[in-house]
């Protein structure tokens, strides 16, 4: 009698964790659906305002297109420039 009694709980804790399970499992997918339909609905919005806005320069380029021609090489070696910063009070 013991032994069904064990054998009758373990059954029941066996189909609780398996309904537990399948209740889980419907929460995930019923998140992840949730998910995707907010992921389509915000590129649906996004690709539309970009279709009404005009088609801007990439800010990237204006930089690095003012980078190349503000550097210009320095004339004065190395020692010059530490003989200049010697003179000017500057420690080595």
């Amino acid at each position: 009698m013991a032994e069904s009694s064990k054998s009758d709980t373990q059954q029941m804790t066996k189909l609780q964790k398996e309904e537990d399970g399948k209740k889980a499992m419907a929460e995930y997918e019923a998140r992840a659906a949730a998910i995707q339909a907010k992921t389509e609905r915000l590129r649906a919005l996004r690709l539309a305002r970009e279709a009404q806005q005009p088609a801007a320069p990439k800010k990237g380029a204006k930089k690095a297109a003012a980078k190349k021609g503000s550097q210009t090489k320095s004339t004065t070696t190395l020692a010059a420039w530490l003989k200049d910063r010697q003179g000017s009070g500057h420690r080595s």
